[in-house]
């Protein structure tokens, strides 16, 4: 039996369509103009915005994927060595990405909000040994230096290289462009993605190649890729979200669409310019889209959308007035919303199906070639429509978490993968979420994670103790909210708090302070599900009343 790998099928595109569009990068005008190499973009007007657009065919992107693994051989990287990628989307992350996996070293993500600590923390715990990055991250990475000695080279993509570095734009073309000859197995170790849960730092979740192969598989069942389709690619690339539902352009050789901007004017206009069949939406640009068709801001008359087939969102859970919204401004387009984890390889382990908008609120049923459970404490299946535990099956469930042997038994048994997530089954087998087992808060697709935030607003000498949940947002899907109780006699105002948390990055700063006392049960756990029951009920009767 051969082995069937993700990078034969960019390699069977350059062959068949070489000189067919894979990859557009799309840049509004107003962006970092230096961060852009002019000679290889084209500035490009249309009736309602002006942007600069680079383009890939087939050929390109697979003989640019080989030139950098090339480049990595050659500088020594070897097989199951680990290459770091810390870079915003552009139009070199993929060749990056492709390249790496060509080599058989594992390919190692990282979220472009990390902290410098957390840079640091996830190079060493994923044993990187090459760091390719953008200049975006020169501030960060200076700061950690000295605390990531396993990395023995810095490649840089972009202008005004720091001497610690060596640049990807000068050495790139030195390579050659043929596929470098490495024997890779279905089962090597392929990409390390990074998740977390409410306990701390991120886990480094390991995946082999025949995960990443299954998830194409899954998301062409899913959404039938054909190969005119387009699919606009907006969310970032170091999540398994956007990158495994581009998989399915992967397959079927067709275009996707790099989007660096998500203003809603910027969506519609690239949906219409670029003929798009697909785009995949977060919840809030969901929400910033209809909000602007109904103030007035877009008037779709103006746009030839014709061609947009299907628009699919997931990374949290999608509000059903949402689609009644959408479906009024869209009636011809199809819906469809998935659910996974990193651990199970991205969305898909959990597929509504275009054909079940009348599901809408449920995340679905198993997605192709996934089983699913729901269990109750002692892992027995508890009986439809009782909450239990969500577990999952399949090809695309993760190795293990990397130098986590403890987390990897708690989280994998007997091949099912322990979701963290409550949810129910109802009489037809769809299955709706209930709550996170997790204290996860997933604003704007964005996962927040408690315990930091927790730890760090405890620092604040006026504070005595203080609980961060999730409180749910029209726009966001959730806000973190963060209860404190103050000290006996302390005196401190909102506005304090929020001076204080300007210490922790944008994203991860409370959205609403709320002074309240937090309960803690009598094992010292904090009742995170009081406070959300109380502080959602609140601000549900507040909408009503607002509405009223």
């Amino acid at each position: 039996m051969i082995d069937v790998l993700l990078t034969d099928l960019l390699e069977q595109n350059a062959e068949r369509y070489p000189d067919d569009t894979a990859l557009v990068e799309l840049n509004p005008v107003h962006d970092d103009a230096e961060n852009l190499r002019w000679q290889e973009y084209e500035l490009v007007e249309t009736g309602h915005a002006s942007h600069f657009r680079r383009e890939l065919t087939w050929k390109e992107f697979d003989e640019r994927a080989n030139r950098f693994a090339n480049l990595l051989l050659g500088k020594g990287v070897k097989k199951g060595d680990k290459v770091a990628i810390l870079l915003m989307n552009c139009i070199d992350w993929l060749p990056i990405y492709f390249g790496t996996l060509k080599t058989g070293a594992v390919a190692v993500p990282l979220n472009f909000r990390y902290t410098s600590d957390e840079i640091s923390y996830c190079v060493n715990l994923a044993d990187a040994s090459v760091l390719i990055f953008g200049r975006e991250f020169v501030g960060r990475l200076g700061e950690v230096l000295g605390e990531i000695p396993k990395v023995g080279r810095f490649i840089f993509l972009g202008m005004d290289k720091p001497d610690y570095a060596e640049s990807f734009e000068g050495v790139i073309d030195d390579y050659p462009p043929a596929a470098p000859n490495v024997a890779i197995a279905e089962s090597d170790d392929a990409a390390i993605y990074y998740s977390s849960g409410t306990t701390g730092m991120p886990k480094a979740i390991l995946h082999t190649q025949s995960s990443l192969f299954s998830a194409v598989v899954t998301e062409q069942a899913h959404h039938h890729q054909q190969k005119d389709d387009v699919f606009i690619l907006i969310p970032p690339l170091y999540h398994t979200g956007a990158k495994m539902h581009w998989f399915g352009s992967l397959m079927s050789g067709s275009r996707a669409v790099i989007l660096k901007g998500t203003d809603p004017k910027w969506v519609i206009e690239t949906a219409a310019s670029e003929r798009a069949t697909i785009v995949w939406l977060l919840v809030p640009w969901a929400q910033d889209i209809l909000d602007a068709i109904e103030d007035g801001r877009i008037d779709l008359a103006e746009y030839d959308l014709g061609a947009w087939r299907l628009m699919h969102i997931g990374a949290q859970p999608v509000p059903p007035s949402l689609i009644k919204r959408w479906k009024k401004h869209f009636p011809a387009h199809d819906y469809d919303t998935n659910y996974g984890l990193s651990e199970s390889i991205g969305p898909g382990s959990v597929h509504l199906g275009i054909e079940n908008i009348h599901k809408v609120g449920a995340i679905g049923k198993a997605g192709h070639g996934w089983q699913t459970r729901i269990v109750g404490e002692g892992g027995a299946e508890v009986e439809r429509g009782k909450v239990g535990e969500l577990t999952v099956k399949g090809p695309g469930v993760m190795k293990e978490y990397y130098k986590d042997p403890e987390a990897t038994a708690a989280t994998l048994k007997d091949g099912w993968l322990y979701t963290g997530d409550m949810a129910m089954e109802d009489e037809d087998g769809f299955i709706y979420l209930v709550d996170r087992k997790k204290d996860v808060i997933i604003t704007g697709g964005e996962n927040i994670y408690p315990v930091q935030i927790e730890d760090f607003l405890r620092g604040y000498d006026k504070i005595k103790d203080a609980a961060v949940i999730g409180i749910e947002d029209h726009r966001l899907g959730e806000i973190a909210a963060a209860i404190i109780e103050l000290k006996d006699g302390a005196v401190a105002s909102e506005g304090d708090i929020n001076a204080f948390a300007e210490g922790l990055p944008r994203y991860k700063r409370p959205r609403r302070i709320i002074f309240d006392e937090v309960p803690r049960n009598p094992t010292g756990k904090i009742e995170k599900p009081k406070l959300r029951k109380k502080y959602n009920a609140d601000d549900l009767v507040a909408r009503e009343t607002e509405q009223e």
